[in-house]
């Protein structure tokens, strides 16, 4: 059996309803594929927003509440806080000891150089992280560990947790333990609040996260002094103020990210080299309370007592063997690959949304420059082809054959033949009936019209109707229309006048949509005016055409016949021939003022399976013509200059359109909602400046203009999620047949002069 014969089948056979309940139910491969793209690209950028703080942030930080809740104790009390055997007790630094505790980090440049500075000074300190910045730059961390500094939590978005629930109190923590065990596989004890100082700081909404944290065996570590580095006070001021008094012993606050540290990298060796000199020490926060567990233990043993079971420094106690990373457990196998695989998600999100904001950046300036290039060019364009004394040559009056393939388009077939009867330029009307079964080729006999032949033939497609056509075609020229389509009188004849030069080939025309008084129709009548035909002028120009439309086009036949006909191997058989003609040297132009009035698809369904196919059979049409890209000639120039294009605004582009839509409800949402509103409505502005200046062009009326916003929301997603699932069936192999549209009938045929509907 031949191919012809088996394809019917494929095409037209009606599924039983169990077939078309199952392909409902089950999605496919790679609609599944496109959902999981989105949804990973979507978590991804939650990722980073979070790390960053964009999502989920709360800058509010408490202040001036009262402490009554808060024992006296813990108020005037050292600053290592711990809650053993569910008991407050607080603990102090020695006498002439310093123990430098570094919020914030880690950061890259600014931590780096701190660990520097203890390196060459020979000190510890006790740096309290901040989870997302450990995630994005464990190696700092790794690092910090080795060298024998502490590490204790920040939490890990640098919230203030007395205005968070318990769950949010618990999942920062965790998260930066997380972050912590994949960096350094290590997790940690000590935890300091962000926005904390010393004790006294402590009040009645914050003492309930400090009791809960030491229920689950946490020590929260205050300060003594503060350098307030942050505040950039100058060099000597931030010495001064980290200095303690009289001998006593400090927990001490620096800063190692959050800002320009410059002064903190200067101040600290010479604060280090200061004290030293008085006769201090320094060490960690677990360096500092074993030492301060040793003098009591010392005190009690004078005074004949022991020391508490379960203390820090006894035989019940659980830390490691350096007493000052005393605070630093082991990750179990568990948390190390939850750690790394947290770590492993935030690179990707950390070279991915860069990455893609740099592209989408290109993108659009591309699309800007595209914009500034259309305009430019269509008004040349226009200028030119409306010059008073403006000829494509001789004027062409001989007959052409216009060709209409038919399937099943009884609604349409009246009103496209009895338009074309009406035409001012002499024709032959071939209808090429292709296998219709709803009596589309007795419809067209019955109307009686003169120069009509029906040409009956086994349903094998549009681009074999076509051929079958041109084989029938007693003219030199042939106009090629679909079935749905009506011509005004005067169409035919302002088509072909640019045959008048021997250079041109192919004409396309201006194709409508007739049936544009409904919403989605409305929003393809923009589209086909400042998408389709904007860009064909520019084309035009540039000797690039990509697409004569399958609704109104004229060919030389012989130039038709030389490239061997409309090609089955596309399903874009209009864009398969129009790059088959330019690659044969023959030049595609556009005759703005040949208008054609076709039926949109009406819903949803029928608008997605069309441009479905039109987006599928494009890149077709471009893999299949790949190598003009190396050819000489007319080939290589439109390989060289229309592929690009074509390839760059209508697949590439629109690919990442909608990303650029995500990152724009991200913007609006996280970000800044009052500046991404003003850069989305500058867009909204360029392009209806564009779309208007196109309406001016083909004379339409402005009013449509008014569903533009609501288009560029609602119907170009629609299109670039069409354009993607295009891209996906292509990677994946699919394979698309063609899909026969319902149609209505209910473009009917203009009256003469008829110019704008």
């Amino acid at each position: 059996m031949n191919r012809n014969q088996v394809r019917p089948q494929r095409r037209h056979a009606t599924p039983s309803r169990i077939e078309r309940v199952r392909r409902q139910a089950v999605p496919k491969p790679r609609v599944i594929i496109a959902l999981l793209l989105l949804l990973g690209l979507v978590s991804v950028m939650l990722l980073d927003g979070y790390l960053r703080a964009e999502v989920g942030n709360d800058q509010r930080v408490r202040s001036d509440a009262s402490a009554s809740k808060v024992p006296d104790s813990v108020l005037d009390g050292g600053p290592f806080l711990s809650f053993q055997g569910g008991t407050a007790r607080t603990r102090s630094v020695p006498d002439k000891t310093i123990v430098l505790t570094f919020d914030d980090g880690p950061d890259p440049e600014w931590t780096q150089k701190v660990l520097d500075i203890l390196d060459d000074n020979d000190v510890p300190g006790t740096f309290f992280l901040v989870g997302s910045m450990v995630s994005r730059y464990p190696d700092v961390v790794r690092r910090m560990v080795d060298d024998g500094n502490e590490v204790g939590v920040h939490t890990f978005t640098h919230v203030d947790l007395s205005y968070q629930s318990a769950a949010r109190v618990t999942r920062e923590i965790a998260q930066t333990q997380l972050a912590l065990a994949g960096a350094a596989g290590i997790t940690t004890t000590l935890f300091r609040a962000p926005y904390s100082s010393t004790n006294d700081a402590i009040d009645n909404y914050s003492w309930p996260v400090y009791k809960k944290l030491g229920a689950m065996g946490y020590t929260s570590v205050f300060i003594d002094t503060d350098s307030e580095d942050w505040q950039q006070p100058g060099v000597s001021k931030v010495i001064k103020w980290a200095t303690p008094k009289s001998g006593k012993g400090a927990s001490v606050l620096f800063h190692d990210a959050g800002g320009n540290r410059a002064q903190t990298l200067e101040a600290l060796p010479q604060y280090i080299k200061k004290m030293k000199s008085k006769g201090y020490t320094f060490t960690t926060v677990s360096g500092a309370q074993q030492q301060a567990q040793g003098q009591q233990a010392q005190g009690q043993q004078a005074q004949g007592q022991q020391a508490p079971q379960g203390t820090p420094g006894t035989a019940g106690n659980t830390l490691q063997s350096d007493p000052e990373q005393a605070a630093h457990r082991t990750a179990d196998t568990a948390t190390l690959w939850e750690g790394r695989a947290l770590l492993g998600a935030v690179a990707v999100a950390e070279w991915t949304v860069p990455g893609l904001a740099a592209v989408l950046a290109v993108v659009g300036v591309a699309v800007l420059g595209r914009f500034a290039m259309m305009l430019v060019l269509a008004r040349r364009h226009y200028r030119q082809r409306n010059r008073r004394r403006f000829s494509w040559g001789p004027s062409v009056t001989e007959p052409v054959s216009v060709i209409v393939p038919a399937y099943n388009e009884k609604e349409c077939i009246a009103n496209t033949l009895n338009s074309l009867a009406a035409s001012t330029h002499p024709i032959e009307i071939v209808v090429v009936d292709d296998g219709s079964t709803d009596g589309t080729a007795e419809i067209a006999e019955s109307l009686g019209l003169p120069n009509v032949r029906v040409i009956r033939q086994p349903n094998a497609g549009k681009p074999a109707a076509l051929n079958n056509g041109v084989r029938h075609a007693r003219y030199d020229i042939v106009v090629m229309m679909d079935g749905d389509t009506v011509f005004e009188p005067g169409t035919v004849q302002r088509l072909v006048q640019p045959f008048g030069d021997p250079e041109v080939g192919a004409v396309a025309g201006n194709a409508k949509v007739g049936n544009r008084t409904t919403m989605i129709g409305a929003w393809q009548h923009i589209e086909y005016v400042m998408g389709f035909n904007l860009d064909r002028r520019m084309y035009d120009l540039l000797r690039c055409m990509p697409t004569i439309p399958g609704a109104i086009g004229a060919f030389r036949r012989d130039a038709v016949l030389g490239v061997g006909g409309m090609s089955e191997d596309t399903l874009a058989e209009d864009t398969d021939i129009t790059i088959a003609l330019h690659r044969a040297g023959w030049r595609v132009v556009y005759a703005e003022h040949a208008r054609a009035w076709t039926e949109a698809p009406a819903s949803l369904g029928q608008l997605w399976r069309q441009r479905y196919r039109w987006s599928y059979g494009t890149m077709q049409a471009l893999w299949k013509h790949r190598k003009s890209v190396t050819d000489r000639g007319p080939s290589g120039r439109f390989g060289r200059v229309g592929m690009p294009l074509v390839v760059l605004f209508q697949i590439v582009t629109p690919v990442f359109a909608p990303l650029i839509d995500v990152f724009t409800v991200y913007a609006m949402i996280f970000v800044d909602f009052k500046a991404s509103l003003l850069a989305w409505l500058a867009v909204l502005l360029v392009q209806l400046v564009c779309a208007g200046y196109a309406f001016r062009l083909d004379r339409e009326r402005y009013r449509y203009l008014l569903m533009l916003p609501l288009q560029q929301i609602a119907y170009r997603q629609l299109m670039y999620l069409v354009l993607i699932h295009s891209c996906v069936t292509a990677a994946t192999g699919g394979r698309l047949r063609w899909q026969k549209l319902k149609r209505t009938g209910e473009v009917g045929t203009p009256a003469p002069g008829t110019g704008v509907r």
